[in-house]
C-alpha cells in the first residue's frame, strides 16, 4: 500500500531576484520598485523555510530557479538584454518562478477519474514578466513527476484565458489521502487592477483532471478584496484537509459560497475572519492568509507558517492569539523570515506547490533532506550575488555571475537535464 502525504515544493529563489516592480496589484512589489534586492539573502531565507518544515515532520521538496535573462524570450520579441526597454529587460530577468504556487494547478490521484494525480502548468498570462516561465515549469514538472503510473503533468491552458495555478485553488477534505472537493476561485475585470484568474480556465483545468462535478466549485473572488491588492486568491484565503481559513472579504458571494461548500463537504470547518478584527488592507500587508495551513504529524493539529510581518502587525497578532487560544483545529503558529520574498509580493503559501502523492513516486532529485539544504546553501553562499538593483541587469559580469550560478546549482543537485 503507497502512503500518500502532502509534499510541500518550494521554488528556490534565484540569483537574478530583483525589485522592479512588475506586477501590477501587488501592492508590496509595486512599493519596492526600484529598490536594492538581495538574492543571496532572499535564497538563504528560503532556504531556512524549508529546513523549519522539514524540523515540524513535513515532506518538502523544491524546485530549480528558471534560467534568466530568458534569452531565448527577447529573440522572439526581436531583442536583446542590452538593446531592450528597461521593463522588457527586467521581465526577462526576473526571479518570479520563485512563488512555486503559481507553477500548476494539482488535483491528487484521489480526486481524479483515472487515479492519477493531475498537475496542469499554468499559463501566467496576464503579466509579461511571468507569461514566459511556462516552458521551463512544464520541463521541470515533467522531470520531478515522471511516473506515469502516478503522474500526469498536462500543457498549459491556452490564451487568452488566465491562469495563475494553485495560487487560485483550494481543496477541502477529510484527511489529504482521501477523496475531496476542489474549489476553483476566479475574478472578473472591472476594478482598478486585472483579475488574473478566468473561469474559464478554472473549468479547463478541473476537464483536464478529471473531476466530478460533485466534487467541484467556482467561486468569484471579491472585486473588493483584488482592488485592495489581493492579486491571487491565497492572499485572503487558506484551506487545509477539512479546515477553510478566509477574511470575510475574500469572496464575491460568499454566503452563497458556504452553503455550496457546506452541502458538498459537511465537514467542512469554515474559519471566517472579521474585517472589525483584521482589515482587509492588514490582512493583505501582513500576509496572514498566504501562510502555509499544515497538518502536523506527531498529533494531527494544524500550524499555521506565517511570516514574520504577521506577528508585526498588532490586530492581526491579536487576531491570532485568539485563534489558538480557542478550541479550534488551528493550534500552533510557527512565524519564518521570508522578508525578501516578502517584499516583491510573494509570502509562505506564494513559495510553495502543494502536491498530494506517494512521496517514493517523486523523482528523489527534487526532495529535500537536511544534507541536500545544506549543499545549496553553500552554492548561494558562493555564486548568488549578495545585492542587485534593477539598473544593473545589463551589466556583463553580473549576468555571467547569474549563469553561473544557476549552473553550479544544477551541477550539485545533478539536474543538469534543466540546464537547456
Amino acid at each position: 500500500m503507497t502512503k500518500v502525504q502532502e509534499i510541500n515544493f518550494d521554488g528556490l529563489i534565484g540569483p537574478s531576484h530583483n525589485y522592479a516592480g512588475l506586477s501590477l496589484g501587488n501592492i508590496a512589489s509595486s512599493t519596492n520598485a526600484g529598490e536594492a534586492s538581495y538574492p543571496r539573502e532572499a535564497a538563504l531565507q528560503g532556504i531556512a523555510k524549508m529546513r523549519h518544515n522539514i524540523d515540524l515532520g513535513l515532506a518538502q521538496g523544491f524546485f530549480m530557479p528558471l534560467d534568466r535573462p530568458n534569452i531565448a524570450w527577447l529573440d522572439q520579441l526581436g531583442t536583446t538584454i542590452e538593446s531592450s526597454e528597461p521593463h522588457v529587460r527586467a521581465a526577462a530577468s526576473s526571479a518570479s518562478s520563485m512563488w512555486a504556487a503559481n507553477a500548476a494547478t494539482v488535483s491528487p490521484a484521489q480526486d481524479s477519474e483515472d487515479g492519477r494525480c493531475h498537475l496542469t502548468v499554468a499559463n501566467l498570462q496576464t503579466m509579461p514578466h511571468r507569461s514566459h516561465e511556462w516552458p521551463g515549469t512544464l520541463a521541470q514538472l515533467r522531470l520531478a513527476f515522471a511516473n506515469p503510473d502516478h503522474f500526469f503533468v498536462h500543457r498549459p491552458i491556452p490564451s487568452p484565458f488566465g491562469d495563475e495555478g494553485a495560487a487560485n485553488h483550494m481543496r477541502l477534505c477529510p484527511s489529504h489521502g482521501e477523496a475531496g472537493i476542489e474549489i476553483f476561485i476566479y475574478g472578473k475585470s472591472g476594478g482598478p487592477f486585472p483579475a488574473r484568474q478566468h473561469i474559464e480556465a478554472s473549468k479547463a483545468v478541473a476537464r483536464k483532471h478529471g473531476l466530478q462535478d460533485d466534487h467541484v466549485i467556482f467561486a468569484q473572488q471579491s472585486d473588493k478584496a483584488i482592488a485592495a491588492g489581493a492579486f491571487h486568491n491565497d492572499v485572503v484565503a487558506v484551506a487545509n484537509e477539512q479546515v477553510l481559513f478566509a477574511h470575510e472579504d475574500a469572496f464575491e458571494h460568499r454566503d452563497d459560497f458556504y452553503d455550496e461548500v457546506q452541502r458538498k463537504f459537511p465537514q467542512a470547518e469554515i474559519i471566517t475572519v472579521p474585517s472589525d478584527k483584521v482589515s482587509l488592507a492588514d490582512a493583505i500587508t501582513s500576509y496572514l492568509f498566504n501562510a502555509q495551513l499544515v497538518t502536523l504529524p506527531n498529533d494531527g493539529s494544524m500550524a499555521l507558517i506565517l511570516p514574520t510581518e504577521a506577528k508585526d502587525n498588532e490586530a492581526v497578532w491579536a487576531y491570532l492569539q485568539e485563534l489558538v487560544a480557542g478550541n479550534g483545529p488551528i493550534r500552533e503558529l510557527c512565524p519564518v523570515d521570508v522578508r525578501q520574498s516578502m517584499a516583491n509580493g510573494g509570502g509562505p503559501a506564494c513559495l510553495r506547490l502543494r502536491v498530494v502523492a506517494d512521496l517514493d513516486a517523486v523523482d528523489q532529485r527534487f526532495i529535500a533532506t537536511p544534507e541536500k539544504l545544506d549543499a545549496i546553501a553553500g552554492v548561494v553562499e558562493q555564486y548568488w550575488p549578495k545585492t542587485i538593483m534593477p539598473d544593473q541587469l545589463t551589466d556583463d559580469d553580473l549576468l555571467a555571475r547569474i549563469k553561473n550560478a544557476r549552473k553550479a546549482l544544477l551541477e550539485t543537485c545533478a539536474l543538469t537535464e534543466l540546464s537547456n
